[in-house]
């Protein structure tokens, strides 16, 4: 019995030392499907050297050796010992790192991306049914790199690992600000670090169309600004992502949202008017028309030569945020409407889906759209984008329609990863059958550019959509909001890693914001402030233009910042349990913060353009003394009055205000001290 019960000890003892190394040591980001640790670990050291096993193709070979060059980059190691994995190497099966493949995989919805990891005392093996899930794997692998006094080295464990879900997905809109190829392959290093595997490439708008076309070349001689991808730009990224597993696909947005194309091509629009680009953001009455027999022969030579840019099966008409204004103003759709039957605009937008779907097959692709294409009597064959909110969600699922989800996960919206992390595509709360779950492809996160520019862009999806990747490749019981911040700001270091710019692009904006003074007060106030979220900073889409300056403060404030997170949670935990340590922790910073002014003042005199965040440094300062006062009535126990309470609520109100199209993120956290300190009163 004895024994039993020691034998009992010793495995709740193992298995908590392998909760320990899941939970604390490796931080791995999106969690794994399986992990186990055991005692093996496979040094790193100038000797490291990768062989390819099993029915490869050119797409292994070569992010093999790029691994090899990220891996000596992140140890300081000389790994020269291999320049580059080949074919050659297949012999190698003594390499330190093996991996063994069965066959090449294929850049299509619902491909084989499993993988395994065994760490062995001399080896890691990689096993995996295609080369996707290898490609996985060595991401895996460079999160998984370890250090200790005698260097660094891979933990001994046994991985296997599989996605949820099977489209994982990031839009990127290059139209409404235009992102270079060098923006957007640093994405996608980004996104294959995150094991996503979609870049939706949002190509047309009203403010420009942005594809080269040898067809109808007036799109970017008179619809582009003469800023665009050239087809051999459109080849060079499908080219880079293929190589991270990665799939590219495209978006032409019809028949609303077409200033661009109207702008060249006046002929197809429903009312006749002088076409220019659009220069603001929001939604506008522009539209195709449909009863023009001309339109379709247009569309389907620029959907053609558009469609046979890129391989990918799916191709998306957008069909988002059409009015309906100009064509209840033309009489014209009137009268083709009531000679259809037709009640409604969106009617006659289904005519107009109909008919593009036959364009669309023609390619050999499958079209996708915005829910707003979800109408009666549209075929099952579209894919439906969900952006509006979930009852068109669940309800096109349950009439048979694949669905991918977008709501939930605008990461333009500066929401906090928390949010998006608890926005299931399946919730538990969904009443699906498995039939109705397999409908749903997976998700993406949508990134709109009205108020990025490509300098800021990183800062809008990175980290957080890291934590969007997670929720759609590991286990919806993968909940734990504490535990992914804390993985989150580890792989908010390993983003920059692959050339990221989402922290490193705030030092030079605030060098210049400051005119080459001191950047320390800036970089205070800036750590505890949010732009303006919901797209409230441009207010009545009527503030900025593409031309405006997007290098203010608002633009070096990032979403969900770290410094008001764990202050918050600091004073949530204070005012549950108070301690010494917490108490000391919450005064540093307030002093910090109420000292901070002076300084931020200073720079004033050689900085007009912060004088719109004068505001913001004076109530945060006001914000913090008001807290320091609070925070010492409970350390004494102190009664506070009636009209010290009124005034220093009056004082959190106050700092609630936004300044230079931004918020004090520490404003409630402050307030409740103060609100405590009220109620020895």
């Amino acid at each position: 019995m004895a024994q039993k019960i020691l034998l009992l000890f010793v495995s709740i003892i193992l298995s908590l030392l392998s909760y320990a190394q899941i939970n604390n040591t490796f931080d791995l980001i999106p969690a794994p499907a399986e992990l186990k640790v055991n005692n093996n670990r496979v040094a790193i050291d100038q000797r490291f050297s990768i062989s390819v096993n099993g029915n490869a193709d050119k797409r292994i070979y070569a992010e093999a050796s790029r691994f090899i060059r990220r891996l000596s980059s992140k140890t300081g190691i000389f790994l020269d010992n291999q320049h580059y994995v080949t074919p050659q190497d297949r012999n190698n099966i003594s390499s330190t790192l093996l991996i063994k493949i069965h066959r090449p995989g294929k850049l299509k919805l619902g491909e084989d991306e499993s993988y395994s990891i065994e760490t062995g005392t001399n080896q890691i093996v990689v096993t995996s049914t295609t080369d996707l899930g290898a490609i996985h794997a060595l991401e895996t692998l460079l999160q998984l790199v370890s250090n200790d006094e005698k260097g660094y080295y891979f933990p001994g464990l046994s991985l296997h690992d599989s996605p949820r879900f099977a489209w994982r997905g990031l839009l990127l809109d290059v139209v409404l600000h235009f992102m270079p190829v060098d923006v957007v392959k640093r994405n996608l290093d980004g996104m294959a670090a995150m094991k996503m595997n979609v870049l939706h490439l949002h190509l047309s708008n009203d403010q420009g169309f942005r594809v080269e076309s040898k067809i109808f070349p007036r799109l970017q001689q008179v619809a582009s600004d003469g800023i665009y991808y050239t087809q051999k730009d459109i080849h060079d990224i499908i080219d880079y992502a293929d190589q991270r597993g990665i799939r590219i696909v495209p978006e032409f947005v019809v028949p609303a949202h077409t200033t661009a194309i109207l702008t060249a091509y006046p002929e197809f629009a429903s009312i006749k008017r002088d076409y220019k680009l659009q220069r603001y953001f929001g939604v506008f009455d522009p539209v195709m028309d449909p009863t023009n027999e001309k339109l379709y022969p247009f569309l389907e030579k620029l959907f053609t030569e558009m469609s046979s840019l890129f391989p990918d099966k799916y191709f998306h008409i957008g069909g988002d945020e059409n009015t309906g204004k100009d064509w209840e103003s033309s009489p014209h759709i009137r009268s083709f409407m009531k000679e259809k039957g037709m009640k409604k605009y969106m009617d006659l937008q289904t005519y107009f889906n109909k008919r593009l779907l036959t364009i669309i097959r023609k390619t050999g692709k499958i079209m996708m759209g915005w829910d707003e294409i979800f109408q009666p009597g549209i075929p099952k064959e579209i894919v439906i984008q969900s952006w509006r909110g979930n009852e068109d969600y669940y309800k096109s699922i349950k009439l048979g329609y694949k669905a991918i989800l977008s709501y939930g996960y605008y990461i333009d919206l500066i929401q906090p990863a928390s949010y998006h992390y608890l926005n299931d595509p399946i919730p538990d709360s969904a009443k699906l059958t498995e039939k109705e779950k397999n409908l749903v492809l997976g998700g993406e996160a949508t990134m709109w550019s009205e108020l990025v520019t490509p300098a800021t862009v990183d800062s809008r999806i990175w980290p957080r959509t890291a934590a969007i990747a997670e929720r759609l490749w590991s286990s919806n019981e993968t909940k734990d909001v504490d535990d992914m911040y804390r993985r989150l700001d580890i792989a908010s270091l390993q983003l920059e890693a692959v050339g990221l710019r989402h922290e490193s692009y705030k030092l030079p904006m605030m060098r210049q914001l400051t005119n080459g003074m001191d950047t320390k007060p800036l970089e205070v106030l800036v750590s505890v402030l949010e732009p303006l979220k919901i797209y409230e900073r441009n207010e009545g889409d009527t503030m900025y233009t593409v031309f405006s300056p997007f290098t203010k403060i608002a633009d070096v404030a990032t979403p969900d910042q770290k410094v008001p997170r764990i202050f918050n949670k600091q004073v949530q935990e204070f005012l549950i349990q108070p301690s010494a340590e917490l108490e000391t922790n919450i005064t540093e910073k307030l002093i910090v913060w109420k000292e901070n002014d002076a300084a931020f003042k200073l720079l004033l005199r050689n900085s007009p353009v912060l004088i719109e965040a004068r505001s913001l440094s004076e109530n945060l300062s006001s914000l913090a003394s008001a807290g320091l006062e609070a925070i010492q009535h409970l350390h004494d126990h102190n009664k506070v009055s009636a009209d010290w309470l009124k005034e220093k609520l009056a004082v959190a109100i106050k700092a609630k205000q936004q300044g230079g199209r931004c918020e004090i993120q520490v404003v409630d956290a402050i307030q409740k001290l103060i609100q405590r300190a009220g109620e020895n009163n």
